[in-house]
């Protein structure tokens, strides 16, 4: 399942859902990404995830068709925020069970590594200091980069 969603992620909630419907799987993952209180030396006061409807769900979609092709999984969940978010709110929840958690973590880890490096969201951090739109860093990019390799290798 997948959902964009302005609301609010109870991951104690959700996760306790997605548990309960996994009854044949060996192995839960699950990822919760949090807004930072700090950018450096600056505090934030917000963070600001825009995206375009019915096309950033549908990449998202593809995304995890990849993991399915990849991984023998049972189930994913994927919840993904937008709008305007204070400092330890949740920006992105993601589940996934598996028979192993090899599969399941693995699985859980390259759905992260798209999600940050290739979706289409468009993140505005807002600080002391001022607005700054911020892109994902060169080692989120390298750490999506490896899954062609191990695609490769497998």
């Amino acid at each position: 399942m997948i959902r964009v969603s302005e609301d609010m992620i109870d991951p104690g909630e959700v996760l306790a859902a997605f548990e309960s419907s996994a009854t044949n799987a060996g192995a839960v993952v699950s990822f919760l990404g949090r807004v930072r209180s700090q950018a450096g030396e600056t505090e934030v006061r917000s963070l600001f995830l825009q995206h375009y409807p019915g096309v950033t769900e549908k990449y998202i979609a593809n995304v995890e068709a990849e993991t399915r092709r990849r991984w023998t999984i049972d189930d994913i969940l994927i919840i993904h925020r937008v709008g305007e978010l204070k400092p330890g709110e949740a920006i992105v929840f993601v589940c996934v069970s598996a028979a192993h958690r090899r599969e399941a973590f693995e699985a859980a880890d390259f759905l992260m590594d798209y999600l940050k490096t290739e979706a289409l969201f468009w993140k505005k951090e807002i600080t002391q200091a001022g607005e700054t739109w911020i892109e994902p860093r060169e080692q989120d990019y390298m750490d999506a980069a490896r899954w062609n390799q191990l695609s490769k290798d497998r």
